[in-house]
């Protein structure tokens, strides 16, 4: 019996519909669970005075070069290959905030989803960690994650991915991240997410008139380790209104529906395979006709 394409096409828009829509053929991923033990910062936008400690003891922390070789002291305006945290300024008609610039370490990072051998991982602690001998350079996590924060280094002759790792080599020792132990301020905290969550709604909670009532990575995105506290919108400061679901937990969703049972990629087999069939039938016809 011969397949009508007309049919098998139907066919597959019929499992697209139903992937896409979250029927049978595409069950929804169950959310990634809240560790126990995860770490996690709390900035505070309101306590930072922009001196920008925290990035030159970043910058010696992990070793990284200046942006300027040769210059014993630069001011990088964004994250870059040679920069892993970064102070930005705002001004506008709300006032002026400062805004610290990180990796977020997602609960559910796309950046991890997305790195096919695993270079990019959580670890302990649900850090989000990077491990430069698996990477191929593919450079899938730079256009993942939602917040751009992974950097290429493009003009190094062995490039590396560059982001922040919460200095776990000092917390491995029993130090804090290289900004918290240096922010004169406060601005900058470490802990388990869950105290540091807490402690954010009690400032919110003792001075309301000081903060917007939110607390950008409660559930944003599905949740970040790193928290944020501000006086101005979040939006703003260059943090993004994402939703609540995570990346991953959408494209995975969709990606194992459409692949579930190898049901599609199937059918694109044997749609193929009778466009080559009918190719070569017309073909026969064809010489048929040229001899007679």
């Amino acid at each position: 019996m011969t397949m009508n394409r007309r049919a098998l096409l139907k066919g597959l828009g019929a499992v697209g519909v139903a992937t896409a829509t979250g029927g049978r053929a595409a069950v929804a991923r169950s959310r990634r669970p809240v560790a126990e033990d995860a770490v996690g910062m709390l900035y505070d936008a309101t306590r930072c005075i922009g001196c920008k400690t925290c990035m030159v003891a970043c910058r010696r922390a992990n070793h990284l070069p200046y942006e300027k070789p040769g210059h014993p002291w630069d001011d990088p305006v964004d994250l870059s290959g040679r920069t892993k945290t970064v102070i930005q300024r705002y001004r506008g008609r709300e006032g002026q905030s400062y805004m610290k610039r990180q990796c977020l370490h997602c609960l559910d990072p796309a950046c991890v989803s997305v790195c096919m051998i695993g270079a990019m991982h959580k670890s302990e602690g649900g850090i989000v960690a990077y491990d430069p001998d698996r990477c191929i350079g593919c450079r899938y996590c730079q256009v993942a994650c939602p917040f751009n924060v992974p950097r290429f280094q493009w003009d190094s002759p062995t490039p590396k991915i560059v982001k922040c790792e919460m200095c776990r080599h000092l917390l491995a020792r029993g130090r804090l991240p290289a900004c918290c132990e240096v922010c004169p301020t406060g601005a900058v905290q470490f802990g388990k997410r869950k105290a540091l969550l807490a402690e954010a709604k009690r400032r919110i909670a003792r001075h309301p008139d000081r903060y917007v009532h939110k607390i950008y990575g409660e559930s944003d995105a599905g949740g970040t380790q790193v928290l944020y506290l501000s006086s101005v919108p979040f939006e703003k400061l260059g943090l993004p209104h994402l939703g609540t679901e995570s990346v991953p937990r959408l494209s995975e969703t969709v990606q194992h529906g459409i692949y579930k049972g190898f049901i599609v990629p199937a059918a694109l087999y044997v749609l193929i395979g009778a466009a080559v069939r009918r190719h070569h039938r017309q073909r026969s016809v064809d010489e048929r006709k040229e001899e007679t």
